[in-house]
């Protein structure tokens, strides 16, 4: 999903505080849903599928496991109209929001979608705290967060994102969609972006723990780890030597796992 004051034809008209600028190009929509794997044995979640160029071809792929959630009350009315998605799989809320359940997610499901750029980040959050239960996700991003994504450490982009999908997840840059694919047509550059779950190098550590040592190095970017993560409520003493004098982006996903094993909060 995603936005200008103009209507499409069919009469839904893009939000801007929704950060909705409609898919408007047919090829794009086949080639994020190509995305998933074909042997995805799941339900698949399309969050914010406005008026439904993404959902057609899931639709095609998957068939019934298609469900979608959709915030805009006048694109909900429009999908619900359609004679080619079922109402029962349409739900009407806010992802961030919600349980699995509330969105008829009752086991494992993969998410698909042209996600809005206001809440993009929040979204790929919403995956991380779902990531025993999300085996994949595909979707548009605005192109400077799908880049934050895969970054690779020691980049000026390599951050909090990059670090917590990445231990998680294998993340691979698709491809880049121009404004004009879409209307109303955005100011910047799109990115599309593919995550498939990596639970054979799943770490043993709590997760809450990893997200906070991760934000409090990259709280302070500039400053050394010791400073950082003192500064976020850890033990200096506790860091390892060898990571004592460096910055959060020179660390990879997994030396962040190790440091985290490490550290103590102060108490």
């Amino acid at each position: 999903m995603k936005r200008h004051s103009s209507h499409r034809d069919d009469g839904v008209a893009a939000k801007k505080h929704l950060g909705q600028h409609f898919l408007k190009d047919p090829a794009v929509s086949q080639r994020i849903a190509a995305l998933l794997s074909e042997e995805l044995d799941t339900a698949i979640l399309e969050v914010g599928p406005g008026t439904g160029a993404l959902t057609k071809p899931l639709l095609a792929r998957f068939g019934e496991a298609v469900h979608v959630v959709e915030i805009d009350r006048e694109s909900v009315a429009y999908l619900r109209s359609s004679d080619w998605m079922d109402p029962d799989r349409i739900h009407e809320g806010d992802l961030l929001k919600s349980s699995p359940e509330d969105l008829g997610m009752t086991g494992r499901f993969a998410v698909a979608g042209n996600f809005p750029y206001n809440i993009s980040s929040q979204i790929l959050f919403r995956v991380l705290d779902w990531r025993d239960r999300v085996p994949e996700c595909v979707g548009m991003f605005q192109k400077e967060v799908a880049d934050r994504v895969c970054a690779e450490h020691g980049s000026k982009t390599y951050g909090i994102l990059s670090v917590l999908l990445q231990v998680y997840y294998r993340c691979d840059y698709a491809f880049t969609v121009g404004p004009g694919a879409f209307l109303p047509p955005p100011k910047v550059q799109s990115g599309v972006i593919r995550l498939v779950r990596t639970p054979d190098e799943d770490p043993d550590i709590d997760y809450d723990l990893l997200r906070r040592v991760v934000k409090a190095g990259f709280g302070q970017r500039r400053k050394t780890l010791r400073n950082a993560l003192r500064a976020g409520g850890f033990d200096a003493d506790s860091i390892p030597e060898a990571w004592l004098g460096q910055r959060a982006e020179q660390l990879s996903p997994r030396d962040f796992v190790e440091l985290a094993r490490a550290v103590r909060p102060v108490q």
